[in-house]
Formats: structure tokens, C-alpha cells, sequence
């Protein structure tokens, strides 16, 4: 019966009522499971109706939770059959919830790995006893201090790893035993979760500094002498950490930050969308970004290598961007710049005005930007005033209201047509229907990094890249920009998440062939690399 037990509830090899009556005598299982052998597709119709029944979306997402817990090849052929529904159920926005709810609702940890800030010496034995002997490709790590629209969540936000990687499989075909979750619990600076009794991490103050960098710097030794052919995925770390992360590592081992890269290569495609629909040129833009946090400076940076790649000087580019943050437009002499920000400040000199440049509609009024992006998380900023002002002095405004979930969006799409009389080209961060504007259907675009990430992620480990560098970026910003059809009434700036897999793949083999070309990779065939390891939920 304990053999029984361990298969029955190992996710990797469950099959459920699917195994056959020769797999049931041979593994020990007679008389543990109803007679009936059951497809899996029989399996999925029977969870999906299910799923259904279920009241609210984060009752959906428990239960959807409890398939992945038992049953990966299940939960994987499931959401491959309902994409668009299940992405926002198993990730943005309902996994927000599911992170404020965490400790409460804990019943296992989907075999992620928990790392402590005060048990450093514990590090690679909890990387191995997690990853047992599993071929381990893919980690997302999050220390969770900086969760788009939510903040710092501690421990809680171990879901965003849980889910992150959930969309690496779904999207891309990462085989779901070669991934792990990581959360460095380096404390919270929520006082909700510090006097929370049944809050499950460490429960002090963040740490920062140098004990926070040795543990960083201990964990990237242990994985890269555990695995040393996967990807180190770094999510949601607070200012003051993402970049000075990414940067100690990019160049040394093959690393990616989602907040810096992810949303800086969908916000470059949405914008080389934006410009197939426009027939402008991208080096003729003025560019706003509202919210010069971990997300607005690398959307900055990736808009910027743009601009220099299409033949622009350094300098000439930094001309073409505005960075605005709670304080106003960012100048030189600001206070309490990031390293990032400082790339981007503009001198005092250059505006009569420049005292009074302290919200965004003094700025907008200012500089005339023609692409204004908001990664804020200050709800209904882009008020109708600001986005008239903004489509008096362009013919089709490009307008990304980023900021998630929905209650933190800068505007709505339907706001953003409405004010623009149609002109505006947007997108948003969380998913928008069609819209009915003077007879034209709008497609709106969904600038997540979900469009983009996976294959990035996984056409970099098909390669066994070296390195993660910004040519590779930029070749899976242009294949996403060249999906839709520019001249159909109303197209979207960016593909349907529909075809996330489809456009996965596209990404991922970019990305391989870009690897090989810099001669940073150990494979010479994007395609069959890609192909070979990808993984179909089949039993």
C-alpha cells in the first residue's frame, strides 16, 4: 500500500483513474482505484465541468491547484485546452489573492524550495532534498519584497514562482519535473504579515546588505553547481536589489529579471506593433514612462537599445525619454536616484518651467510625448485632460496603461479610444475585451510578460546559452511585433494570448538562433534544439 500511496501522489507520474489494468498490477495499484480506465481527455472533460461549478475565482484556482499538487500531465493538458480562461485564474490577477491568503490556505508547498536569510548554511542542501534527482533547467526566484501592485508579500509570494513556472509549461513545453520555485525569505517589511500569528516566514524586518547579498550570492553557487544547464529567473525584488542582481550576474552566468527584460521586451514589441499599425518610425518618438521603478527603467533601457540599434548615438537617443516618478519628472539633481534612473534624468536648464514639472500632466503638457507607458500602480492617472493634451500634438497616441491587477490600471482602454476619438494604439496589462468604437471592432493588445518569457526562457536553455544578452531580447521583441496583421481596422499592437503557444515557440527558436549566431550556445540547430526539449502533457 505505501508503494501505491507514493505513486498516487507523486504529480510526476500520477495518472489517476488513467492507469491501464496491466500498469495497475504491474505498480501495485489493483483495488486502490474505481474500475473504470478513464482517457485523458475524459479526465480533463470531468475536471474542467468541475471547474466550473466552482463559485469564485480563487475557489477555481484551488481547485486547479489541487489537480497540479496530484497530477501535472492533467493540470498541463487542461490548461493547454482553456489558455485564455486559465491564465488569469492560475496567474494575473487571481494569484494576488492567492498570495494574501497564503499562510491561511497552505496545505503543501508544490515542491519549492524555501531558503532563509538567518540558515545560509542550509542553502544547497534545500536546493537538493527539493530537487531530488530531477534534471533541473528552469528556477524562478523571488524574494517578493516588490510584486507589481501589491509590494512586499514575504514568504507569500513563493505563488508567483509556483505560477510563473506553471506559464514556462503551459506556453512554452518546459518539462514541468525540470523546474523549481525559490523563495529567499529575507523577512517583510509588511506589518500585516509581521502581526499575522499564522504568517509562515521569518518573521523580522528585511534584511538588507551584506548578509542579504551572501545569501543571494551562496544560492546562485548552489545552483550553478547543481544545475549547471539551467536559466536563473529573478522576480519581483524591490529597487533597491533587481538591477544590482541582474547586473552582478547577467554577463557571468545565463540569468533574466522579468520585471527589468520580460517587461521591457513586450512594452518594445507592443510599441514595434504600434508602429507597424502607424507607419511611423520608432526613432521618431518621444517616450513617457510613468513610474520609474524596477519596470519603467527597463522598459527604458530596452526602448533605448532600440533606438541605437536603428541608428541613433547614445546621446541622441537619451533625448527621446522622459522618466516620472511620484516626485515629478526626474532631474539630475533629484534625491534618492537609482543607478537606473540617473541614466535617464534631464537637466533643469532645458525648461523655463521645470520647478513646476512635478506631476504627470505638467510633464505631458511640457514634453509632447507620442508614447506614454504607465508602470505606476496609481489608478486612473491617465486622466482624460492629460491623454487629450497628450493626442492634441500626435496622430495616433501609443498609450500602455501596464499597472496591475485592474484596480491599479492608469486608464481603461475603452476610456483611452473614447478620449482619443479611435486613435489611441493601447495596450494593457490585464486582459481587455473587444472593444465597439464608431463601427470599428478594437483589439486590444495584453502587454504581459507572459507573451514573452517563456520562449525567451526556454529557447535560451534549448541553446544551453552562456549568457541571456540584449540582442536575444530584442529578437524576441521583433518576432512578437511581426504577428499581427497592421492594416486590418482596429488590430492590436500585440498577438491574442489565443496563441501564446504558438508564438512561444516563435520566440523560443529566435532567441536559439540568436544564442548560436553570437556563437553563445552549445547546440547548432535552433529547431531541433527546440523541439527536443520541448514536453507535450501526454501519458
Amino acid at each position: 500500500m505505501d508503494k501505491a500511496m507514493s505513486i498516487l501522489n507523486d504529480p510526476f507520474i500520477n495518472k489517476g483513474t488513467a492507469f491501464t489494468k496491466e500498469e495497475r498490477k504491474e505498480l501495485g495499484l489493483v483495488g486502490t482505484l474505481p474500475a473504470k480506465v478513464q482517457t485523458l481527455e475524459e479526465q480533463a472533460t470531468q475536471a474542467y465541468a468541475q471547474f466550473k461549478n466552482k463559485t469564485s475565482q480563487l475557489e477555481q484556482r484551488q481547485f486547479l491547484m489541487n489537480i497540479f499538487n496530484t497530477n501535472r500531465t492533467l493540470f498541463y493538458y487542461l490548461m493547454g485546452e482553456h489558455i485564455v480562461e486559465f491564465m488569469p485564474i492560475v496567474y494575473d490577477p487571481v494569484i494576488a489573492e492567492s498570495i494574501e491568503q497564503y499562510s491561511e490556505i497552505f496545505t503543501r508547498p508544490q515542491e519549492a524550495a524555501f531558503i532563509s536569510v538567518d540558515e545560509q548554511d542550509d542553502i544547497e542542501e534545500t536546493l537538493k532534498n527539493v530537487a531530488g534527482d530531477r534534471d533541473i533547467r528552469l528556477l524562478v526566484v523571488t524574494d517578493a519584497e516588490g510584486i507589481l501592485g501589491m509590494g512586499d508579500w514575504g514568504v507569500n509570494g513563493v505563488d508567483i514562482a509556483v505560477g510563473k513556472l506553471m506559464v514556462y509549461t503551459a506556453a512554452a513545453g518546459i518539462d514541468p519535473k525540470q523546474v523549481l520555485p525559490v523563495s529567499l525569505d529575507a523577512g517583510t517589511n509588511n506589518e500585516k504579515l509581521l502581526n499575522d500569528p499564522l504568517y509562515l516566514g521569518n518573521k523580522h524586518k528585511r534584511v538588507y546588505g551584506e548578509k542579504y547579498h551572501a545569501m543571494v550570492d551562496k544560492f546562485v553557487a548552489a545552483a550553478e553547481k547543481l544545475f549547471p544547464e539551467s536559466l536563473l529567473h529573478f522576480e519581483d525584488f524591490g529597487r533597491s536589489n533587481a538591477a544590482v542582481i541582474l547586473e552582478k550576474y547577467q554577463d557571468k552566468i545565463l540569468t533574466f529579471n522579468d520585471d527589468i527584460q520580460g517587461t521591457g521586451i513586450i512594452s518594445l514589441a507592443g510599441v514595434l506593433g504600434a508602429m507597424n499599425i502607424s507607419k511611423e518610425k520608432i526613432t521618431d518618438q518621444i517616450f513617457l514612462t510613468f513610474g520609474a521603478g524596477t519596470a519603467g527603467v527597463g522598459i527604458a533601457n530596452m526602448l533605448f537599445d532600440e533606438l541605437v540599434r536603428e541608428g541613433l548615438s547614445e546621446k541622441e537617443a537619451r533625448k527621446h525619454f522622459y522618466l516620472v516618478d511620484k516626485q515629478g519628472l526626474l532631474f539630475e539633481d533629484t534625491p534618492d536616484l537609482t543607478p537606473g534612473q540617473k541614466a535617464f534624468v534631464r537637466k533643469r536648464s532645458e525648461f523655463a518651467n521645470a520647478d513646476e514639472l512635478t506631476n504627470l500632466e505638467a510633464v505631458v503638457k511640457a514634453v509632447h510625448p507620442t508614447v506614454m507607458i504607465g508602470t505606476s500602480t496609481q489608478p486612473g492617472t491617465f486622466t482624460e485632460s492629460i491623454v487629450k493634451e497628450m493626442a492634441a500634438h500626435t496622430k495616433r497616441p501609443v498609450i500602455f496603461p501596464l499597472s496591475n491587477p485592474t484596480r491599479l490600471a492608469e486608464a481603461t482602454a475603452k476610456d483611452l479610444l473614447e478620449w482619443t476619438d479611435g486613435r489611441a494604439l493601447v495596450a494593457t496589462g490585464i486582459p481587455a475585451g473587444d472593444i465597439e468604437y464608431n463601427g470599428v471592432t478594437y483589439n486590444i493588445g495584453q502587454a504581459n510578460n507572459a507573451l514573452v518569457y517563456p520562449g525567451v526562457g526556454f529557447g535560451a536553455i534549448a541553446a544551453k546559452a552562456t549568457v541571456l544578452n540584449e540582442q536575444m531580447l530584442a529578437a524576441a521583441a521583433h518576432a512578437l511585433g511581426g504577428i499581427v496583421d497592421p492594416d486590418l481596422p482596429g488590430a492590436a499592437v500585440l498577438p491574442p494570448v489565443a496563441k501564446l503557444q504558438e508564438f512561444s515557440e516563435t520566440v523560443a527558436k529566435v532567441v536559439a538562433q540568436s544564442a548560436i549566431d553570437q556563437g553563445l550556445a552549445k547546440v547548432d540547430d535552433a529547431a531541433k534544439a527546440v523541439a527536443d526539449l520541448k514536453w507535450e502533457p501526454r501519458y
